[in-house]
């Protein structure tokens, strides 16, 4: 069983490593990908370009039309989809916003099993946001209102057979800037009172100083669960997973996110892994396989859901970053079996 399951790997086939495990990555549509997850015979004429500036530079990115999805989920049994993080789907008359046509557009190409994990728009849990060249505070963070009406409600409506997750991402606080952790736990008490319950929620707050117990406390109350996140300023995936107690906070699933390399901002590893069709060499962080290696164990052995969502810039390029994983974990299970 487990040479099939390797040769399965080999072609970057990870939907069938266990019932448990639920492998993807953040974003599709990568034409470095091709080859590995799409098909040049449907896609290779098809691919738009497009200039995206970052830190600076000005990167050209070649983009798959939203189809591929078809091929990107016959290879992982889930996607996050970050594009719901910069705009709410529907806007303040409650119309569909662009958002929300694009994700209504992967919906038609969406087939039984196939999951989706969405993040929240920042404009609802981020304290400050990016406006005309400056860091401001968000007058709507923590805003039930806006996160019923013109997300979760839709997102719903769209998604309901598909959806897995949703993902509130905070930003990282400066020390001076930070709210205290008892102050961050009461105002998430106060919105996650407030909106629909639903345990498909899940937190990830990109400042260590606040990943306490009294905040743990509060997400574990409402069975939201707590983001494991390989991020540039927060621990390693193992000391975030015992600073809960080394605890899964929401009973019925968990999220891994593998983002960047410690100590490497967005723009650097952006540059480092772009155009995200190999990986980097000594640009993965040392420790980040076998720690989610690691937890994807104790999560089977707990029956609680696993998903392990990996962004090329965690390495250079998804799918040999999951393919690293899934070699790890079934030669782990071969020895536990």
């Amino acid at each position: 069983m487990r040479n099939e399951k390797t040769e399965s790997v080999a072609s970057f086939q990870f939907r069938d490593l266990h019932p448990d495990l639920f492998m993807g990555t953040a974003s599709d549509r990568y034409a470095g990908w091709m080859g590995q997850i799409y098909t040049e015979e449907r896609f290779g004429r098809n691919i738009a370009r497009r200039s995206k500036k970052v830190g600076g530079k000005t990167f050209r990115e070649e983009v798959l039309p939203v189809q591929s999805v078809e091929e990107y989920f016959r290879h992982f049994r889930i996607l996050e989809l970050d594009f719901t993080f910069y705009l709410p789907l529907l806007d303040r008359e409650e119309k569909p916003t662009r958002v929300f046509h694009l994700l209504r557009s992967y919906r038609q190409h969406l087939k039984k099993g196939d999951r989706i994990i969405l993040k929240a728009p920042q404009v609802i849990f981020a304290r400050k946001i990016f406006r005309q060249g400056k860091y401001i505070d968000n007058e709507h963070y923590l805003n039930p209102g806006i996160f019923i009406k013109q997300f979760h409600e839709p997102a719903i409506e769209l998604l309901a057979p598909w959806l897995e997750g949703i993902v509130f991402e905070q930003e990282y606080q400066r020390k001076g800037d930070r709210a205290s952790p008892e102050e961050q736990a009461a105002e998430l008490d106060t919105f996650f009172g407030a909106i629909p319950g639903d345990n498909r929620y899940h937190v990830e707050l990109r400042t260590e100083a606040l990943l306490t117990g009294a905040v743990f406390k509060i997400l574990e109350g409402y069975d939201v669960g707590q983001v494991l996140s390989h991020w540039t300023w927060l621990p390693a995936l193992s000391k975030q997973f015992a600073l809960s107690g080394k605890r899964f906070l929401n009973r019925n699933s968990s999220i891994i996110r593998l983002m960047t390399p410690n100590g490497m901002r967005y723009e650097d590893a952006y540059a480092r892994a772009h155009p995200f069709n190999a990986l980097i060499k000594g640009m993965q962080s040392p420790g980040m396989v076998q720690d989610t290696i690691e937890l994807i164990k104790r999560a089977i052995e707990e029956k609680v859901r696993i998903n392990v969502i990996v962004n090329n810039r965690a390495g250079g390029n998804a799918p040999l970053i999951a393919q690293q994983i899934a070699n790890g974990f079934l030669a782990v299970s071969e020895i536990a079996g």
